[in-house]
């Protein structure tokens, strides 16, 4: 497995939640849920990987604490490949710009792109079916930044069917409040439901029609908890967006603004 190679760099992209829907609790713990995955550049982070001589090498740039290093996603999908091609150390460089805890999807970026920047380094020759494998093994959403294209997402965020959804000709805004919302946190407060919605019918619609139309459960019990990440969703409306919503499971939003 060759050692030396350019070091290859790739800007990292956050994605949105447009509507979501909690269907159901799972055996396995996890929920089912309806959503839309949009994949935005308004947050992005910096990504390089480089030759390394030593043991693994992981460096990041973040005005957050984000934890250790050998918890990062990126390390894990390195030591993943890893352990089946046997591939050698890397540098890893991360400079975040997608904040964390906020529903943008930054830490499964990182790792979708990880794993495809050292698939192509190391001329692995494997599936996008196992790429999708490892994916999983990482995070529900990570599948999704491997495609990143608008999707139409079910089962627990990794069963993704493209749709034909394009917001180029509007403005995208988001506000990230100063307040972290745990994933444990969010779904405590959510009773899953059936949905008699279908979100890609729904959004083939203008964005001006979606506000009483398409949700996202998280935020009736988010915002009598926290009344403050409601009063972003109101600026957002106030500053004329024509849609706005929470993301995931917070604390970002997003407005959709006209032309």
């Amino acid at each position: 497995m060759k050692k030396d190679f350019e070091p290859v760099e790739a800007r990292v992209n956050a994605k949105i939640n447009i509507g979501l829907q909690i269907v159901r609790k799972r055996p396995d713990g996890y929920h089912d849920l309806q959503t839309v995955f949009y994949p935005t550049d308004f947050f992005t982070d910096f990504l390089r990987i480089s030759p390394s001589a030593q043991e693994i090498v992981f460096k990041m740039e973040s005005v957050e604490d984000l934890g250790d290093a050998d918890n990062n996603l990126c390390v894990k999908a390195f030591r993943l490949l890893q352990k089946d091609f046997g591939i050698s150390n890397v540098e890893i460089f991360l400079r975040k710009g997608i904040p964390s805890g906020a529903g943008l999807g930054g830490g499964s970026a990182d790792a979708a792109f990880t794993l495809r920047m050292l698939r192509d380094i190391f001329q692995l020759s494997f599936s996008e079916e196992k790429m999708v494998e490892y994916a999983l093994q990482l995070g529900s959403d990570v599948p999704f930044f491997l495609y990143n294209k608008p999707v139409y997402a079910t089962g627990r965020g990794e069963v993704l069917a493209p749709i034909d959804l394009d917001l180029s000709s509007y403005r995208l805004k988001i506000v990230k409040p100063d307040i972290h919302i745990s994933t444990k946190e969010a779904y405590a407060g959510v009773t899953p439901h059936e949905s008699d919605i279908f979100l890609p019918e729904i959004l083939k619609n203008s964005p001006k029609d979606w506000r009483n139309l398409v949700v996202n459960d998280f935020e009736e019990s988010l915002f009598k908890k926290i009344p403050a990440l409601k009063t972003v969703k109101e600026a957002l409306y106030h500053e004329g967006a024509l849609y706005a919503s929470m993301s995931g499971s917070g604390s970002a939003f997003f407005g959709v603004f006209g032309e």
